[in-house]
């Protein structure tokens, strides 16, 4: 007697049935391993992209916009603060490194960022191609900008002012290309790294052109930064630093770590929302399993009688049920495994298209460890209720038609 073998007989025996329970289980597989993946992604992304930095300080506002600005760059500046007021500050001996940045332009959707050579350190970025910045006018690219846009060492653009490509005025001053970053799956990917310089023209050119028909001579320019951002020293520097620039200046510090994680708590509410229904639809679906089973050997208590009385014992019986069980379940398993991947691979996609932001798509087997342990524990818990009629069979009775 092929046991094997009369289970999958079983298990098409209603497809209807059979389709609706693993469709159930695929669908809770799915949303517990995806939304892992995507919350341990999300969190992991966003403590990558801190790099070294400790601090960041700019105009008044709101920290978190400031921290996401200056940052993560997904976001909006504050302000601008004065560069000379900033270098005060940077002069700090509790900080170990100061890096100011000033933003404003875009080309193509990309952000340009102006700063100095320290901006690469912050996340541990080397030149790959090509060399450092030397005079204004010059950029380095972050990996994924090289890569999505086709640029090369010695190509020319001109950037666009704002932060979003559609719309924008275009700059005259043409922008060269002399060197490419290395990948670091931070934010540096999606940046265009230039020197303060090159900001700072730009935007006084733009300013003299507007100004044209003024006679008298221009006053000297007052310099500008969007922000810059810190590595401390030693932890004391953070209790004294961030209060007393907050309570002492007219600009504002933030902690990125502080402000990222109150982020956190925001979103964990949805996360854990979502988490929960998954839970609920993958208990949902064991009981599914167990109904299909169970009626299974109650609609065919018949057979499975006549098969004892030919020799089958409880044993055998009892893993006919457990292999039409286990195979339902190790399908569902494998398609939820799957969906789980398309659904975080085009979420990734959006993300990219949307924040030029390229995150790797990684299936850590620990997450799906522990939700394949939770999950087999519930349908081998679910098969051992289904199998329970079989012990307390009387074949006798049922032989017989005896109720």
């Amino acid at each position: 007697m092929n046991i094997w073998k009369i289970s999958l007989r079983n298990f098409r025996f209603k497809p209807l049935h059979t389709f609706l329970g693993i469709l159930t289980l695929s669908v809770s597989i799915a949303l517990l391993v995806g939304i892992q993946q995507l919350d341990k992604s999300f969190r992991g992304q966003l403590d990558n992209n801190l790099g070294e930095i400790d601090m960041v300080v700019g105009a008044k506002g709101s920290p978190l916009q400031l921290v996401l600005a200056s940052v993560l760059h997904i976001d909006n500046p504050t302000g601008n603060i004065p560069f000379e007021e900033a270098k005060r500050l940077m002069k700090n001996p509790m900080i170990q490194k100061a890096v100011p940045i000033s933003y404003g332009d875009n080309y193509k959707g990309y952000r340009i960022v102006g700063t100095n050579d320290d901006f690469a350190t912050l996340y541990s970025a080397s030149i790959a191609q090509g060399r450092s910045m030397e005079k204004s006018m010059e950029v380095l690219l972050g990996a994924s900008v090289a890569k999505k846009l086709g640029l090369r060492i010695g190509d020319t653009f001109q950037s666009s002012h704002g932060l979003i490509e559609k719309g924008a005025h275009t700059h005259e001053e043409p922008l060269t290309v002399v060197g490419i970053y290395n990948t670091t799956h931070k934010v540096l990917d999606r940046l265009i790294v230039t020197g303060l310089e090159t900001i700072w023209e730009v935007h006084h050119h733009e300013e003299e052109h507007k100004e044209e028909h003024q006679e008298e001579e221009e006053e000297e320019h007052e310099q500008e930064i969007t922000s810059f951002l810190v590595s401390f020293r030693n932890p004391i520097a953070l209790l004294t630093i961030p209060r007393n620039i907050n309570e002492n200046t007219n600009m504002q510090a933030a902690l990125p770590k502080f402000e990222l994680e109150r982020l956190y708590q925001f979103t964990g509410v949805g996360v854990k929302t979502i988490t929960w229904i998954a839970y609920a639809i993958l208990v949902i679906s064991c009981i599914t399993i167990f109904i299909s089973l169970y009626r299974m050997v109650r609609d065919r208590a018949f057979d499975l009688a006549l098969m004892r009385s030919y020799g089958a014992s409880r044993f055998q019986l009892a893993k006919m049920v457990l292999y039409e069980g286990v195979l339902m379940a190790g399908i569902a398993f494998l398609i939820g495994i799957l969906l789980s991947q398309i659904g975080v691979f085009f979420i990734f996609e959006m993300i990219a298209d949307q924040y030029k932001q390229t995150m790797p798509l990684q299936l850590k087997y620990q997450e799906v460890l522990q939700t394949g342990v939770l999950f087999l524990s519930m349908v081998l818990l679910s098969i051992g209720l289904a199998i329970y009629p079989l012990i307390k069979m009387n074949i006798s009775k049922i032989l017989s038609h005896e109720k």
